[in-house]
């Protein structure tokens, strides 16, 4: 800086928080003394080691130089004391010296040394060049949505490894973030201190600041000013330090809320006014933060971006019974499982419960936990879910009304709710819960596709469009969700996009026939607009493609056929000699002949009545002739 001062809107009384006009004196109001000017100067050596170069900034605990390190020939950082007299600022200097130089992390700026001269203290930090989010922000304005995300997302590590100390940060903001190279790193740690402490300044800014933190800084203060700062770097929100100290501005006044559902949630999750109804720690933040990236990345690359959850097993659907290829239609029993908490009473008896294949022997074996570990939550929740699989919904519902009465903030419980309302038939109640999941783990997908599926259940299909498909483009392993997309686009007789939808389920998926069975007769679906000639030759070449022998593939061929005849007979579809079905022209008298053939072929692999009547079946559709 050419001429390092305080502007006069910076300074304050440390004493009553008075506005200060002159740089150094005494407050008019409480007496304080107070000083604001820098007390080194370029060419300045601290310790016969550090050679001041010259400041570069000041923020609220002290003005930060740039120095040289004359015996290991490197660049530093000097924090001293912003005003000079006040004795709080002071205390804490002295705080970071005994514990701040034990902070060691890769995305946190390292403190090397602390010195004194004169009578002033100086942290010796590590210089790190580059930008601050801030620098970057004002000069590009809003951040792309993914590059703002892998920024925070990045730094959540450090606060995960500080928490882990028992330290806090406090004053979390843009400016205390820098992006150098292709990482960034925290580079004040001014307001750091150790949770719990009773003693010490507490430090934060207006507009990221927590509304509780002036009672005592917490991991979840913290986090908060996290959530607050994402959403800067995201949006211009108006009155950030007055009308939205506290609160986000509604989707419908950012743009970039309204596109991404899933961040807006996640930001109202952060920065929620009741610290309980926040994330819990800077690790799970992460993990959902991570979560909106993919989903985010997914949805502009176009490349799906799968991940692992921690909190929910895999897609269900492959694993449920399936006689052939029967359609795939919306069951709650296609939804994920929670993964078992590990820490429960009885996680091991649980485990060892649910590796019983007999339905009432899980049961009982399940009730058995209880009474072994009545403080088992687990034992409760996985009974519920069984009892729901058995139709015991009365039980089952009282058994999660237990657990929300013990822990109202445990998602699992609502979970499972909404997974008995979905077996209920009760789409509408069970979007409540599911709705409500989404919001405690935005990143995850499993909330979403119980959210389309009530949406779907209850009649919302534009909703459960938009979640289904946000979950297949995120994850095309879901393939419940590909088959529920299908499946509303069907209801609204959108045949291109319900086969769009089943081709995401790629070939590697155990699912990948069946899908492929399900998008030829989405060609053909009957519709309020019939069927035209490329989707009747796109299911035929679907069909033949597929690997399928016996009853199955006449099956499906019978009904290309069959649908074919009926336009052609009807007049709604012209004979076409040029048009090929399994072989055979467009034309009223091939096709006859082409299900005559599919009808007797069917009846070869039956017995008994079924056999007699394909058998008529074919004789009648069979074309007259005049032999």
């Amino acid at each position: 800086m050419a001429d390092p001062k305080v502007p006069e809107n910076k300074r304050f009384c440390a004493g009553c928080d008075k506005p200060l006009a002159r740089e150094k004196g005494f407050c008019g109001q409480c007496g304080q003394k107070y000083s604001f000017v820098p007390t080194l100067q370029p060419g300045d050596v601290l310790s016969a080691q550090y050679e001041v170069r010259g400041a570069i900034a000041y923020g609220g605990l002290g003005w930060i130089y740039l120095a040289f390190d004359k015996v290991l020939s490197r660049y530093v950082v000097l924090k001293g004391l912003l005003n000079t007299e006040d004795a709080a600022a002071a205390a804490v200097a002295v705080a970071e010296r005994q514990f701040l130089a034990a902070v060691k992390h890769s995305n946190i700026v390292g403190i090397y040394n602390f010195v004194q001269h004169g009578s002033e203290g100086f942290i010796v930090m590590e210089y790190v060049g580059g930008k601050t989010l801030r620098d970057i922000r004002r000069s590009r304005g809003p951040l792309p949505a993914a590059e703002a995300i892998a920024y925070i997302h990045r730094i959540l590590g450090a606060f995960t490894y500080l928490h882990q100390l028992d330290l806090v940060y406090c004053d979390f903001k843009p400016e205390n973030v820098m992006l150098e190279g292709d990482d960034v790193k925290l580079i004040d740690l001014g307001g750091v201190r150790r949770i719990g402490d009773p003693k010490g300044d507490i430090y934060g800014t207006e507009g990221y600041s927590a509304p509780e933190a002036g009672e005592g800084p917490t991991i979840a203060s913290d986090l908060f000013t996290i959530g607050r700062t994402l959403a800067v770097l995201l949006a211009e929100i108006r009155g950030f330090s007055k009308d939205h100290k506290y609160t986000l501005p509604g989707a419908q006044d950012e743009p970039v809320f309204a596109k991404q559902e899933s961040l807006y949630r996640f930001l109202l999750k952060a920065t929620a006014e009741n610290p309980d109804d926040r994330f819990v720690s800077a690790e799970e933040m992460a993990d959902q933060l991570l979560g909106v990236l993919r989903e985010i990345v997914a949805g502009e690359s176009g490349v799906p971006r799968p991940g692992a959850s921690t909190l929910f097993g895999v897609d269900m659907l492959a694993l449920l019974p399936a006689e052939g290829f029967e359609p795939v239609v919306g069951d709650y029993r296609q939804l994920p499982v929670p993964t078992l908490d590990a820490t429960d009473a009885g996680a091991n008896l649980v485990m060892n419960a649910g590796s019983l294949a007999d339905s009432e022997k899980r049961i009982r074996a399940l009730r058995q936990v209880m009474l072994q570990t009545p403080k088992s939550v687990e034992a409760k929740l996985r009974l519920a879910s069984n009892l729901t699989d058995t139709g015991a919904y009365d039980e089952a519902a009282q058994l999660l009304a237990d657990c929300e009465a013990t822990d109202p903030w445990d998602w699992r419980a609502r979970w499972y709710r909404g997974r008995l309302l979905l077996a209920r038939g009760n789409g509408q109640e069970a979007r409540q819960q599911f709705d409500q999941v989404y919001f405690d783990l935005p990143g995850e997908l499993a909330p979403k596709l119980g959210f389309a599926m009530a949406a779907e259940q209850g009649g919302d299909n534009a909703l459960a469009i938009r979640m289904y498909d946000l979950v297949s483009r995120t994850d095309p392993g879901f393939a419940s969700a590909c088959f529920g997309l299908a499946r509303c686009y069907l209801a609204g007789a959108d045949r291109r996009n319900a086969t769009l939808a089943l081709d995401r389920i790629p070939q590697t998926s155990s699912l990948h026939v069946r899908a492929r069975v399900e998008a030829a007769r989405a060609l053909i679906a009957k519709a309020a607009v019939a069927p035209r000639l490329e989707e009747l030759t796109g299911a035929s070449a679907t069909i033949e493609a597929l690997a399928l022998e016996g009853m199955e593939r006449h099956r499906l061929t019978r009904q290309v056929l069959e649908t074919a005849l009926r336009l052609v007979t009807s007049g709604t579809l012209a004979p076409n000699a040029g048009a090929r079905l399994f072989g055979r022209a467009l034309s009223e008298t091939e096709l006859r002949l082409g299900l005559e053939q599919s009808l007797r072929a069917m009846a070869h692999l039956t017995t008994g009545p079924d056999r007699i009547r394909l058998v008529d079946e074919a004789n009648s559709l069979r074309p007259r002739t005049l032999l």
